[in-house]
């Protein structure tokens, strides 16, 4: 049975369940004013980080803790004052009842089974990107998220960004004119190490060095803007090509250092993306390029390129605002909107998504499609092959 054919039949039995007395019963536990307890799984560098933002919605308390990592759970727990509680095995946590939900930042081969069982055990899930490792992966969760009343959201956090939701609209709208290219990088210099207390942690620590758990760069940067380029598009592509290498970093790792990517959409529309880990110039950057004009973000700011000369009188139109002037070729408009951390965001959102009983924006179906897309550049890179899927290789709700 092809993938989409399959979402779309456990998409009815998902909206069987959901109008079941149990399943209506359950989700109406939680009103507006109901203090969500949620248990964050992995308190490394982003669950761990991720708790500040927890501490500060209203809404929401860090009830539960859990790393495999002493000093990583005790490091956790301090950010909640210790007034959490603490596990060193997920399925422990997993069973405790007061927990209504669970955000989920484990190594990236963990995912999948670590959140089936939250949704088995009746949690509302948080995960954070990428969603799953392999195919089987995303076909085991999204099979199980598709079939459950718990809301699932995947840790793309750009997709609760107002800045980004409001730069789709304009796109979607006509402002760059017909969508050419994308161009997307993510660059840095540093070794991406963290470091390890002692030699047997170090795949434990450093897990998105090998393969056996990891992604690498693909996954864990590229992954993102992956996702927002097929957000704009309203696509997935069917076509990718790409090179990386350990060409730098000689230290043991397995995942490449840097990658070099080009996802080829049914609409003709390119994607470029690129990876560095020894030069960090321009850091973060994704480019949407068309023929009236070309849109650049980075992490929280936004500035509109026209294409010729551009006039533009003072004031503010879609978001955009300029002196009156003849704007040359090059020079960038401000795109001011006014918008809280993307990643808080995201947190807000899932808790009004848990609140509201409503699928997120961000979902398992966003999320399982841009794992597909990383897959498919892992295999262009590590095949030294052009990875063409079908559509229907893809989910649909």
């Amino acid at each position: 049975m092809k993938r989409k054919e399959f979402i779309v039949k456990s998409g009815l039995l998902s909206a069987g369940a959901l109008a079941s007395v149990s399943a209506i019963g359950s989700i109406g536990r939680l009103g507006a004013n109901d203090t969500i307890n949620i248990g964050v799984i992995g308190t490394g560098d982003r669950g761990g980080g991720l708790i500040p933002f927890l501490n500060e919605i209203e809404g929401i308390q860090v009830a539960a803790c859990c790393d495999i990592l002493p000093f990583r759970l005790e490091e956790g727990m301090a950010k909640t004052a210790n007034k959490a509680k603490g596990y060193a095995d997920y399925r422990k946590l997993l069973e405790n009842k007061d927990l209504d939900a669970v955000l989920i930042a484990t190594p990236f081969s963990t995912h999948s089974q670590i959140e089936i069982n939250a949704l088995d055990a009746g949690k509302h899930v948080y995960g954070e990107k990428t969603m799953a490792k392999g195919y089987s992966g995303i076909d085991a969760l999204v099979k199980k998220a598709t079939q459950t009343s718990r809301i699932f959201q995947t840790g793309h956090q750009y997709h609760s960004s107002r800045l980004y939701v409001h730069v789709a609209e304009l796109i979607k709208q006509g402002k760059i004119g017909k969508i050419t290219a994308f161009q997307c990088q993510w660059n840095r210099n540093g070794n991406w190490r963290r470091p390890v207390p002692s030699p047997e942690l170090e795949r434990a620590i450093n897990w998105r060095m090998y393969r056996e758990y990891s992604g690498g760069l693909v996954a864990e940067l590229c992954s993102h803007q992956i996702d927002f380029v097929n957000w704009v598009l309203g696509e997935v592509p069917d076509k990718v090509m790409g090179v990386g290498g350990i060409d730098y970093w000689k230290d043991g790792r397995e995942t490449y250092d840097n990658v070099h990517l080009i996802y080829s959409y049914p609409n003709g529309v390119k994607a470029s993306f690129t990876c560095l880990t020894s030069n960090a110039l321009d850091d973060y950057k994704i480019k949407v390029m068309g023929d009236k004009g070309t849109i650049i973000l980075d992490y929280q700011k936004a500035w509109f390129y026209p294409e010729g000369n551009y006039e533009r009188e003072i004031g503010n139109v879609d978001g955009v605002s300029g002196a009156t002037k003849t704007w040359e070729q090059g020079k960038g408009i401000p795109i001011d909107i006014h918008h809280a951390d993307p990643s808080k965001q995201a947190l807000i959102d899932f808790r009004d998504s848990i609140r509201n009983n409503k699928t997120p924006i961000s979902n398992v179906i966003t999320g399982a499609n841009t794992a597909v897309c990383v897959q498919m550049g892992l295999d262009a890179m590590y095949r030294n092959e052009i990875i063409q899927k079908p559509l229907s290789d893809f989910y649909s709700f």
